[in-house]
């Protein structure tokens, strides 16, 4: 049997500085193992938010005018270039050799933007854990980059106080059995 060299491939890892965006990252570095990666943060300008709430379609004309006069597109801008910076030390940390990139726009649109740009294998997103009626609420980023992008995922889903996924079943345990032993230990 011949070894087949793995060509490198460049994990795209989305950091919102949540807690489920961490987990996710750490989850992936137990999966993946170390590698290339880039830390990708999206900040989205006031001229894309999306009023949510039909009352909101009436005052978001006066939300831009008063964003540029605030200058909100340079503290959320700032504030992503930080949190940028704290996804790539817990890249690094989870065994990447992380850089970072930030970007500005529709969330999903530009995570799957910068997923063809690095050639990215896989795009790994922490989930929310939103319930349907809340996703089609509020959007869900990860539903969206599924249906968007053309590239592998690891969605992580939202965290529950452990940073890395289960342990495999012992050869032989059915993945029912270990499930189940994970849920009380005692049997």
């Amino acid at each position: 049997m011949t070894a087949h060299a793995r060509s490198p491939t460049r994990v795209l890892l989305c950091f919102d500085g949540s807690a489920d965006a961490a987990n996710a990252i750490a989850v992936a570095g137990t999966l993946l193992g170390p590698g290339e990666a880039t830390v990708l943060t999206v900040w989205e300008p006031v001229a894309v938010w999306q009023p949510y709430d039909p009352a909101a379609v009436l005052s978001a004309g006066v939300t831009r005018l008063s964003s540029e006069r605030l200058g909100l597109d340079e503290i959320a801008s700032e504030i992503a270039r930080a949190t940028m910076r704290r996804g790539v030390e817990l890249a690094r940390e989870a065994g990447f050799s992380a850089s970072g990139e930030l970007k500005s726009g529709k969330t999903w649109r530009a995570i799957c933007e910068a997923a063809e740009e690095v050639q990215a294998a896989p795009i790994v997103l922490g989930a929310r854990g939103l319930s349907r009626v809340q996703s089609l609420l509020l959007g869900s980023v990860s539903s969206a980059v599924a249906a968007h992008a053309n590239r592998a995922l690891l969605i992580v889903p939202a965290s529950t106080g452990e940073a890395a996924p289960a342990a495999a079943p012992e050869a032989g345990a059915s993945a029912e059995q270990s499930a189940s032993e994970r849920r009380d230990p005692k049997s």
